[in-house]
């Protein structure tokens, strides 16, 4: 690849206008994405009561949030301070190599909470043999590695992008005339998306039969930590039709809809996971309370 191959980023609105109301309100946004999912890592990190599989997933999750925003908001941020908006093409397929293998870390990381969460719910007394640590460690390493294995760029001629970053509207600039790129995309996409949603539905289908003929305390239980889950799950699952199937649409898609949505995408995940999870898991809640109460005390 030359490296003076750069292409521009055309999805930007009004940015001439807007530009420092963007910066600050994007600086805003990182910041508070990095400092909130920090503070629930660090809490499952420091408290050792919270040394369990289903908290170090969660962990593992939040992880990925603050790695997937760091993948584009220093670059969105330089762009709205810049009178260009380019991208030399290196930078442009590291950026998509990291959008899209963090993204199925996504659903994989999801699918192993629900595994977690089954092997609870339905098998409780093999709870502690079949989820020990070693086997936590391997599917967390399985969660970034097997869509890091998936993704092979092909080669790029020139390219101009209708997005706000380098994302799937790059698709239609492949150097290859023939089908390939939509092959493997359609390949890598049933392997890191869809497989993993089946499991889900199945294993809380399962869990939901179980629940079902259980007391109601169990089916308190389950529905505390299995709804985040579910909530985190549709919330991206929706984000991410977005951009696998809405942001081909070329014609019928205005630019600042498509503005608009591709913000969402890169804020509302990050944003909402530390949320859902700060408040819907009573322990980190707990702990998370301790904080912000010793915090006010101190000033």
């Amino acid at each position: 690849h030359d490296d003076t191959v750069y292409g521009d980023l055309k999805g930007h609105v009004e940015i001439e206008k807007y530009r420092y109301f963007y910066f600050f309100m994007m600086l805003t946004v990182y910041i508070l994405i990095v400092c909130s999912n920090c503070t629930i890592i660090s809490l499952i990190v420091i408290h050792k009561n919270l040394h369990e599989p289903m908290y170090i997933f969660i962990a593992g999750l939040l992880t990925n949030s603050v790695l997937f925003s760091t993948n584009i908001y220093p670059k969105l941020l330089a762009d709205f301070l810049s009178n260009e908006q380019v991208i030399f093409l290196q930078a442009c397929l590291f950026q998509i190599f990291v959008f899209y293998s963090l993204s199925g870390s996504e659903f994989l990381l999801l699918a192993a909470m629900s595994y977690d969460r089954y092997v609870s719910i339905c098998k409780p007394l093999q709870y502690a043999i079949i989820m020990r640590k070693t086997i936590v460690f391997i599917l967390l390493g399985l969660a970034w590695t097997v869509p890091v294995c998936h993704l092979v760029f092909p080669l790029l001629c020139s390219f101009t992008l209708n997005g706000i970053f380098c994302n799937n509207s790059i698709h239609f600039l492949f150097c290859a005339g023939s089908k390939a790129p939509l092959t493997f995309g359609l390949v890598i996409m049933f392997n890191i998306v869809i497989l993993p949603i089946l499991f889900i539905i199945f294993t809380y289908v399962k869990i939901l039969t179980v629940v079902y003929k259980s007391c109601r305390e169990v089916r308190r239980k389950a529905a505390q930590t299995c709804l985040p889950h579910l909530l985190v799950l549709l919330n991206y699952s929706c984000l991410m039709i977005y951009d696998i199937i809405i942001i081909r649409l070329e014609s019928n898609f205005s630019k600042t809809a498509r503005f608009v949505m591709t913000l969402q995408i890169i804020m509302y995940n990050p944003l909402c996971n530390p949320i859902i999870y700060g408040l819907k898991m009573t322990e980190i809640y707990k702990h998370l309370k301790k904080v912000f109460y010793k915090v006010r005390h101190d000033c």
